[in-house]
């Protein structure tokens, strides 16, 4: 069930991830009062291993205790029960950035009431607070690409990925009335990370409007999702062994935003008639020789493209993806 406050718990900015859950018991969303408004939305610990967002949110609130937020913040703590396992999410639980479209079970009602609350009030922007677990820059992602949705994400950082699958993102319900992003900040317990949103957070409150004139093509690195690449659940796959189905090699996430060339090795396989990767591109379709081919028990690309997301995380591997796929996105003007 969620919460709603008006005001920060005595002790709450004080509070550890994992501590979350004793101290609020549920799913929060704190409504602050600024001097500006409408509020500026943030979402933080969607994933409850995540935990970027919380740390730096709780030390830029410390920042404000004593004088005016410069913007009304509407502060979302979303799985804290995962948080309290330090995992993506809990095995009876949807993952909460999968929920926010459609109301068949209780995660996906929860984010339409929240939904419904944000229009009311009307959003000034959203920023969505994530981590990866595997190595990869800072970037912001959107699902739109006109003008407030990229200067919102090129405050971030330069480097902005553009997708629309998967569908059920924070983003992209957000997307719909205000300008939203996706946060990408390196992996959890970086100390730079920490200090990178907690930048760029306070530079949004302080914003009083978004700028009218386009995204000059010099000062972003624009991609594309093309593609995800799962791997099918009667696959076994490891690192550096031939007793699994896919072997990956352990330097796998040097790939991340490389851009490769066809030829380029990817991974190994044992024996085995097909491709034994499913790759579907932004309308479902299967996609898999499209973007690798495979002799001699390797498995290569077929046409250039940029991985991203490539992980070591063997759990994250099975219930997200291996990686997405992306290709530069000009913008067209």
């Amino acid at each position: 069930m969620l919460q709603q406050l008006d005001h920060l718990p005595d002790g709450l900015l004080d509070t550890e991830p994992g501590d979350l859950l004793s101290f609020l018991g549920s799913p929060t969303l704190i409504h602050l009062q600024g001097k500006r408004q409408p509020s500026l939305f943030v979402s933080i610990l969607l994933h409850g291993n995540e935990t970027t967002g919380w740390e730096a949110m709780r030390r830029l609130l410390k920042q404000y205790q004593n004088t005016s937020l410069p913007r009304g913040l509407s502060l979302f703590i979303g799985n804290v029960s995962a948080a309290a396992s330090n995992k993506r999410f809990l095995p009876t639980q949807a993952d909460y950035n999968r929920v926010w479209e459609g109301d068949t079970g209780p995660e996906q009602q929860m984010m339409q009431q929240i939904i419904r609350e944000m229009r009311e009030r009307t959003v000034f922007a959203s920023i969505d607070i994530h981590n990866n677990t595997g190595k990869n820059p800072h970037y912001a992602c959107v699902n739109q690409t006109d003008n407030r949705h990229l200067h919102l994400a090129t405050l971030f950082s330069r480097t902005v990925v553009y997708f629309i699958r998967p569908r059920g993102v924070q983003s992209m319900a957000f997307g719909e009335f205000c300008p939203a992003v996706t946060l990408e900040c390196g992996q959890a317990g970086v100390q730079a990370g920490t200090e990178h949103v907690i930048e760029y957070v306070n530079a949004v409150l302080h914003l009083s409007e978004f700028p009218s004139h386009p995204i000059n093509h010099q000062d972003i690195d624009l991609y594309h999702t093309v593609a995800t690449v799962k791997i099918p659940s009667h696959y076994t796959f490891g690192f550096d062994t031939d007793s699994h189905d896919i072997v990956l090699d352990q330097q796998l996430e040097r790939l991340n935003f490389c851009e490769l060339k066809p030829g380029t090795h990817f991974c190994n396989v044992r024996e085995t008639s097909e491709i034994p990767l499913d790759i579907q591109d932004e309308d479902g379709n299967r996609v898999t020789e499209l973007y690798f081919s495979m002799h001699d028990r390797k498995i290569n690309t077929r046409r250039e493209c940029v991985p991203a997301m490539l992980t070591l995380d063997t759990e994250v591997i099975r219930q997200d993806c291996l990686c997405y796929l992306m290709e530069r996105y000009p913008l067209i003007r």
